[in-house]
């Protein structure tokens, strides 16, 4: 997804890697004689500016308090899978690969990457879903240091003007976005582009309805479908939702166009930037009152692909160093995430108020992959484009969703 803070100063404390002989050169970890690396090869998608910065500094925290070098590589969002998927089939992935939390099922299924219990890595203590999503064939081939989430952000000002309370359930947010529809702002903004991106805004939709991956033509789905469709049909959400990206709707946000917004976490530090942008932030609003929103799990995993020689083990050390609770934490801070552990994460909603709402959302949260695996992208792309349909009004919700699970092969 879409992911995106401040600088920091780290306090991990890690040890130098150990020299594993007698001999001058250190010995790679395994007691196979080897000269142990002293430096990786890493790719990632934080392309932009603030990200790319925050996620430099874990890295170079990293190559100090294991000794070695990492020689970074990145890519934007859109070219990140085919060029693993291609690295895979030829054998030329990196040594460290951070890679979306979807796609690494996808990735696991090609050979290319290895158990991280072959490094020592425990998953003792993390969110259940956060486990799940980085699990293929009973293995753990990824773990996120966090991850992120969606949730409703609304402008203070707005709804106080308007009489509005931040809305809880599915009748008070269409209550409260068509009252707050006027003189050319909208109440509601989220994307639904024909990408994993428009799913990914949907699935809590989907997901807190009932609705099944595995069904997408389900009455559920089809009443999820119909809700967010009349949003749009009734002018409380523009039609131009089907082509913003979540930076697109953070920008109408900001600049006062929008008075609520699905979007993610990683926009925290931006609104922080506005001074006199007054913003809250509340779980997304479900069917019924009382009930608990199932977002879909965001972020990135960070995995150890096959590699010959003793590279393949320091990728190991470095992952280690980057799920280091004192750097989860510090990562979670930069890049508004949610630490991946529990302790760690309530920890961090306590010391951050505005990061509360995406904490409470992830003991609930999904991973996309957990029900489908490595054929989700399918069906993603087929819910996506049954979203376009029946919002731009070219079919009608049913047949779009029947025509999606048709599509998805699921």
């Amino acid at each position: 997804m879409s992911v995106l803070r401040r600088a920091l100063v780290l306090t991990a404390g890690a040890a130098l890697l150990a020299a594993c002989s007698p001999s001058p050169a250190p010995s790679a970890p395994g007691g196979d004689g080897a000269p142990a690396a002293t430096s990786i090869t890493e790719l990632d998608y934080y392309a932009d500016e603030q990200g790319s910065a925050a996620w430099q500094k874990i890295l170079d925290t990293c190559a100090t308090q294991t000794g070695i070098k990492i020689e970074r590589q990145k890519v934007p969002t859109n070219q990140m899978l085919p060029k693993v998927l291609q690295g895979a089939s030829s054998k030329t992935l990196p040594n460290l690969l951070f890679t979306d939390n979807p796609t690494l099922q996808q990735v696991a299924a090609t050979g290319a990457l290895t158990p991280l219990s072959d490094y020592g890595i425990s998953t003792d203590g993390y969110y259940d879903s956060i486990v799940k999503a980085g699990t293929y064939q009973g293995k753990v081939y990824g773990v996120a240091p966090g991850v992120n989430g969606l949730a409703l952000i609304y402008n203070k000002d707005l709804l106080q003007a308007a009489g509005v309370e931040p809305p809880k359930t599915w009748d008070e947010l269409k209550t409260a976005a068509a009252k707050l529809t006027k003189d050319g702002k909208y109440g509601l903004s989220f994307s639904a582009i024909s990408s994993e991106e428009g799913t990914w805004q949907f699935l809590p939709f989907f997901w807190s309805n009932g609705a099944e991956l595995s069904k997408l033509d389900s009455p559920q789905a089809a009443q999820a479908l119909q809700y967010v469709t009349d949003l749009v049909n009734s002018g409380s959400a523009s039609k131009s939702v089907v082509t913003w990206s979540q930076n697109d709707v953070a920008d109408q946000f900001v600049s006062g166009n929008t008075a609520m917004m699905i979007n993610g976490s990683w926009n925290i530090a931006r609104l922080d930037e506005q001074k006199s942008l007054h913003y809250g932030v509340v779980p997304i609003p479900v069917p019924q009152a009382g009930g608990k929103p199932v977002v879909a799990l965001g972020g990135e995993v960070g995995a150890v692909p096959v590699s010959s020689g003793p590279a393949q083990q320091a990728a190991g050390k470095v992952l280690s160093c980057i799920l280091s609770e004192p750097t989860m934490l510090e990562w979670s801070k930069a890049h508004a995430y949610i630490p991946s552990k529990t302790a760690v994460a309530q920890k961090f909603g306590t010391e951050q108020p505005a990061m509360q709402a995406f904490v409470d959302e992830v003991g609930t949260a999904r991973s996309r992959t957990a029900e489908l695996g490595e054929k989700y992208p399918k069906v993603s792309q087929a819910l996506a484009d049954a979203l376009q349909a029946a919002l731009t009004g070219k079919t009608p919700v049913d047949a779009a969703l029947k025509t999606a699970q048709q599509a998805s092969g699921s």
